[in-house]
């Protein structure tokens, strides 16, 4: 349930008449009702939003009451799936009395009524999430007291500012939203709203304001009448994704099966596919039909679309006389996932790097400011030769289903598989390097804001395991990843040379233990300036065990890349959780840790049983993930909804 509230305080604009003769703040209220609100409440002052506030168990829409606006305006506040508490913010020249606001990565980092850097003017309306109404509460009660300037809907987001709320940034694009003093100003905001084709406006909108190369000019030149299409069938997001899955696995089983028809065929159904990937997020933004659930499946079913075309290459690959095709695919696989894992973890870095100064010290400037400099400058100059390759270097989804697509169609599989692995391995040293020196200017630490034991994936093993505190997490982590990869080379290596890698079985204790080494960083402080990377290395290290365990344990190649999968799968999952700001899954500490399921592999595989290991493990990873998703998304939301339904005792009735 959502409440709006109409604050007129202080704002002599909200008499003034309409164009349909209604005052402003009363055709605001009729405005928020068709945006979604449940209730409307006009309040004439900050003590009165305060109490109201305090009897409120929803999130709550305040607008000031000089606000022009669409209606599509107030509905995309409402529903911006960005964050609990979003503020509108324009471009509008600053004017007395009317809050700056200062911007970084989408937030608002800094407000007030005199702001010597700031990137907007705030826009008179804030929606703030359940867990933020003591501080909205707080924040009105705070600006009563101060000294009266300006309409009370500033004073309030400034207040709501200084207590350290945090708040994203909703924009204003193609759409119209005005504040205005006086009827000339109003008559103006009005003609403007009048010359945009609201609808029009809004499906332009579904498509995301910054894409990638391939995206932007062959997808989304097209994909909103895709979309269009899909609304007026009453599609919804989530349908449009398995249906962009069912397409990805057909493709699979094309590149799988060969040919040159069947080749063609699968790389046409992976660039609709992709398009079908594309319209689900622009139909949920043009319906504004957000949900946690959504936007998970969304995440993970990118990630495991992905990885059965790799599948289907590899096994392709093989089929056509290649004997590593299968190796290719679950090297393709690892190095994405490693890679997926620095994208999400260095995102977070900067999204805390914005919400706290950046400490004076020896990282300070130097090289990473420089690159810290450059890049935004890039970034600013969009449509740039160098904005459209530094978009493209790193190698994004739409340019590798591009790559996909046309390589498997023209040469085959394994040509595919070479030139994802080529590409990625470019893009990986490149974006490493570049982040690894602004992460150290930075100097931000990330791990020890959220629960660094779960992300980095830890069982009971690395719990009981002493903590060694001089050499750092990232560098232990890094330590237990070459083990196993060494081991893997020569393994490899005695394979190709028509040797027997089995008789390096004695060497997995070795490789076991020095992936252990892992696990003595788990109860150490991640607050380096580097320690965003330890989950990526701890799952480099698991990935390249398995491979060792799958090469000299003799296990099929198709099983040891379903292992690996099953493994991606999990680790997406703790991502998707990260990214949606969810709860860890409710059946995590079944999951065993990464040491935990890494000591299992190597004794069955010592025993001389290392497939049957592989399968079982993997098939028992894979139970425990589906459980845990039915219970996180049906049983436990199903419980809440009863709960919420049972009446309290004592309580009136609504």
């Amino acid at each position: 349930m959502t409440v709006a509230i109409v604050l007129a305080a202080g704002a002599p604009a909200a008499g003034l008449p309409t164009g349909t003769g209604e005052p402003l703040a009363d055709r605001l209220a009729g405005q928020l009702r068709r945006a979604g609100a449940d209730r409307v409440h006009t309040v004439t002052d900050l003590p009165a939003l305060a109490a109201l506030v305090d009897t409120v168990t929803g999130p709550v829409l305040v607008t000031g009451g000089d606000l022009v606006a669409h209606t599509a305006v107030l509905r995309h506040l409402a529903t911006s799936p960005v964050g609990p508490t979003v503020a509108l913010v324009l471009t509008d020249p600053p004017a007395d009395g009317r809050t700056l606001v200062r911007e970084e990565r989408g937030q608002v980092v800094d407000a007030g009524p005199e702001l010597s850097d700031a990137t907007g003017v705030f826009g008179g309306a804030v929606r703030v999430g359940v867990d933020d109404l003591p501080a909205l509460a707080a924040a009105a009660r705070s600006a009563a007291v101060t000294p009266a300037g300006g309409a009370a809907v500033d004073r309030l987001f400034a207040a709501l500012a200084d207590l350290g709320t945090l708040t994203f940034a909703h924009r204003v694009r193609l759409l119209v939203a005005h504040r205005v003093a006086d009827p000339a100003g109003l008559a103006a905001a009005e003609a403007a709203l009048a010359g945009v084709d609201e609808d029009r406006a809004q499906l332009r909108l579904s498509v995301k304001e910054r894409d990638d190369f391939f995206t932007t000019y062959f997808v989304s030149t097209w994909s909103p009448y895709v979309t269009k299409a899909c609304a007026r069938l009453g599609l919804t997001p989530t349908g449009v994704t398995m249906i962009s899955v069912l397409f990805a696995v057909v493709a699979a089983v094309l590149f799988g099966v060969g040919g040159r028809a069947a080749l063609v065929a699968g790389g046409v159904l992976l660039y609709l596919g992709f398009v079908l990937d594309c319209v689900d997020g622009q139909l949920a933004r043009y319906t504004r039909h957000f949900s946690a659930w959504g936007g998970w499946l969304d995440t993970m079913a990118d990630r495991a679309k992905e990885y059965l075309v790799y599948a289907g290459l590899g096994y392709g690959a093989t089929h056509a006389g290649f004997r590593y095709g299968w190796a290719l695919a679950i090297a393709a696989m690892t190095l994405q996932t490693v890679r997926h894992m620095t994208d999400a973890w260095y995102g977070v870095l900067h999204d805390e790097a914005a919400r706290r100064p950046r400490p004076a010290g020896p990282a300070a400037g130097g090289i990473g400011g420089k690159l810290n400099a450059a890049s935004t400058r890039v970034q600013a100059d969009t449509g740039s030769v160098s904005y459209w390759l530094k978009r493209t270097v790193v190698f994004p989804i739409g340019e590798r289903w591009a790559l996909i697509a046309v390589t498997a169609a023209l040469f085959g599989p394994l040509v595919s598989l070479v030139a994802v692995l080529v590409w990625g391995v470019l893009a990986f040293g490149y974006t490493g390097a570049l982040r690894t020196l602004r992460a150290r200017w930075m100097w931000v630490p990330v791990l020890d804001t959220v629960d660094a034991t779960l992300h980095r994936d830890d069982g009971p093993v690395a719990a009981r395991l002493p903590v060694v505190r001089p050499m750092g997490p990232l560098t232990l982590a890094v330590l237990g990843a070459l083990g196993p990869a060494v081991l893997l080379v020569v393994g490899l290596l005695r394979a190709a040379g028509d040797g027997d890698p089995g008789g390096l079985r004695w060497w997995l204790p070795v490789a076991l233990v020095v992936l252990l080494v892992a696990g003595l960083g788990a109860g150490a402080a991640h607050n380096g300036p580097l320690d965003w990377l330890v989950p990526a290395a701890l799952r480099a290290g698991e990935y390249l065990f398995a491979a060792v365990v799958g090469v000299i344990g003799g296990v099929p190649a198709w099983l040891v890349f379903g292992y690996v999968f099953v493994l991606t799968v999990h680790h997406y999952d703790l991502t998707a959780r990260l990214e949606k700001r969810q709860a860890a899954p409710p059946l995590h500490t079944w999951t065993l840790g990464w040491e935990g399921r890494s000591v299992l592999l190597a004794v069955a595989a010592i025993a001389g049983f290392a497939a049957p290991a592989m399968a079982t493990i993997g098939t028992y990873l894979l139970v425990v993930f589906v459980a845990s998703v039915v219970l996180a998304w049906v049983v436990l939301p199903a419980r809440a909804g009863r709960a919420a339904a049972v009446p309290v005792r004592g309580a009136s009735p609504g």
